[in-house]
């Protein structure tokens, strides 16, 4: 759905995160060393894994994309044999040469993938990446609450007065500015500056109408009805719909963004047949099910998706959306040197009065 806070995706955001360090004793006795979101495997990962496999794995937690970067680039990715990343940051780790290009043939279960899965501009054909997890970001709403059109980025960058003091929007850079650049009709993927500052202008002026700045806790203050109308991912949407039947999610009629969340070898790992083993084994499609039930979000496995109860898409409709449906939305990428511009952006907006 992505990530300063996106604790992609679909996890308990606000549990505390456990193993952000990992011992080298553990370290070395493990066949591999992944580190992912919290929540975002099963709990019994390692035990189901080792029944199949033999290997052992040492799984550690990351709560950004930016602090599992930091160490990756620090160590030139030495200590992690697979990290879990979402798609511009795998985009990154390639250009730099940090990632390890895949087995194919020791990964036969690729062949599970949606073809548009296999088609991702970032890494057209899976050449380093698997694709996890996918999604898009639109507004979360109490349809029992809100009285006005629910159909634009402007419902909530400019809302009704009834409205005022009762939205919340993503605190993380991209998300925060994607809200703003398609509401002017620009890409997510914007570089030109006078379209960014554009943008950073109108998202200053919807700050006065904020109740908050919200990556963790949105959909509990739509379900307490403190909030009304938040910008959300889409599965954390579905949190909410969990515990309120009037929560609704819709994409704007501007468009959205695409977001992936990938695993990626590191060339630095000395494990690496074990770590295709590893990929293969979440690419079975009870396995990878196990996210899309357990998550919320959708996975880019015909056959895991196939494989769910159809009373799930009928209770969170994004689960139901196409996998031809969703690569229409604009994919997330990485941006270089203009990252920057959108960090100074978002730091003006948030330091603005």
């Amino acid at each position: 759905m992505t990530v300063s806070l996106k604790l992609r995706a679909g996890v308990a955001a606000i549990s505390v995160v456990a193993g952000l360090a990992f011992s080298a004793s553990s370290a070395l006795s493990a066949d591999l060393v992944i580190s992912n979101w919290d929540g975002y495997m099963a709990k019994d990962i390692a035990e189901t894994f080792k029944a199949a496999t033999g290997l052992e794995i040492e799984v550690v937690n990351h709560a950004t994309n930016e602090e599992i970067m930091g160490k990756l680039m620090a160590s030139g990715g030495k200590g992690y044999d697979v990290v879990f990343v979402s798609s511009p940051f795998a985009e990154i780790l390639n250009g730099q040469g940090l990632a390890e290009p895949l087995d194919k043939a020791a990964i036969p279960n690729l062949a599970n993938l949606y073809p548009e899965a296999a088609a991702l501009a970032y890494d057209p054909g899976n050449a380093y990446s698997v694709p996890y997890t996918w999604g898009t970001t639109g507004l979360c709403y109490r349809s029992d609450l809100v009285k006005a059109p629910v159909d634009s980025w402007n419902a909530l960058l400019t809302p009704d007065a009834a409205l005022k003091g009762k939205t919340t929007m993503l605190a993380t850079d991209r998300w925060l500015m994607a809200a703003g650049l398609l509401s002017l009709g620009y890409s997510v993927n914007e570089k030109d500056p006078a379209k960014i500052d554009a943008a950073k202008n109108k998202l200053i002026e919807a700050k006065k109408t904020l109740l908050a700045y919200d990556d963790t806790t949105f959909y509990s203050k739509l379900v307490s009805g403190e909030a009304q109308l938040v910008q959300a991912w889409d599965g954390w949407c579905n949190y909410g719909i969990t515990e309120n039947k009037d929560i609704k999610f819709v994409v704007p009629k501007e468009g959205s963004d695409l977001w992936v969340d990938t695993i990626v070898v590191m060339k630095s790992s000395e494990k690496k047949d074990a770590a295709m083993k590893f990929i293969n084994f979440i690419l079975d499609a009870k396995n990878h099910a196990w996210a899309a039930s357990n998550i919320l979000y959708n996975v880019p496995n015909k056959p895991a998706m196939e494989s769910l109860d159809p009373a799930l898409a009928k209770q969170y409709p994004t689960m139901g959306v196409p996998a031809a449906d969703l690569v229409k939305y604009e994919l997330l990428r990485d941006l270089g040197a203009s990252m920057k511009d959108y960090s100074k952006a978002v730091s003006e907006i948030k330091a603005a009065n």
